[in-house]
């Protein structure tokens, strides 16, 4: 979930993520739709998952609760990307300790993994070139300050539409996959 200006700070409350002074907590929470719901329910189904710290220890705390809510949410891995914890009770959680183990993750046997939030591990993806596949909700609006999505050390790189709906609230969802390296000049000329 981001902005037009690529915020993606605390999307869904007030109190989720008020670091930096950030003010806005909750943007997204007023377009939600018909549309949007059944997009979601299809990418909300059982799954791995990699999430940063702060973003587990908010899913830890509600989802063994709420399971209804996701169905599966509680069974899948959760791959967390953390230097300070190292255990949890939630059921299947693995700990990891830097892009290394992520790279040998997404080489090894199993299923994809999806990464939900978790802004500052997409940056580091981002930055080892460990993302093959992006799935953007952009909300028609913009805030100005907030942890963007893309930061300067992001890798060049390439993908190709595979995926988009507008919602009658004006978020695009878009799904992008991985093509390669990015092509400059003039095609045909």
């Amino acid at each position: 979930m981001i902005t037009l200006d690529g915020v993606m700070q605390a999307p869904g409350g007030r109190e989720e993520d008020t670091s930096g002074g950030f003010q806005y907590g909750g943007w997204a929470t007023s377009y939600g739709d018909e549309v949007f719901g059944k997009i979601l329910k299809k990418q909300m189904q059982p799954a791995d998952y990699l999430l940063g710290r702060k973003t587990f220890e908010i899913w830890a705390g509600y989802w063994p609760k709420h399971a209804d809510k996701w169905p599966g949410i509680n069974d899948g891995t959760k791959y967390v990307m953390s230097r300070s914890v190292e255990r949890s009770d939630w059921k299947n959680s693995v700990f990891l300790k830097d892009p290394d183990d992520i790279k040998k993750l997404k080489n090894g046997e199993g299923s994809d993994i999806q990464v939900w939030g978790s802004g500052n591990l997409i940056q580091t993806l981002l930055k080892n070139d460990l993302v093959d596949e992006l799935w953007l909700k952009i909300y028609p609006l913009t805030l100005g300050s907030g942890k963007k999505l893309f930061d300067d050390s992001t890798v060049p790189a390439a993908f190709t539409l595979t995926e988009s709906t507008v919602t009658p609230g004006g978020v695009i969802m878009a799904n992008y996959k991985r093509a390669g390296e990015v092509r400059t000049g003039m095609a045909g000329v």
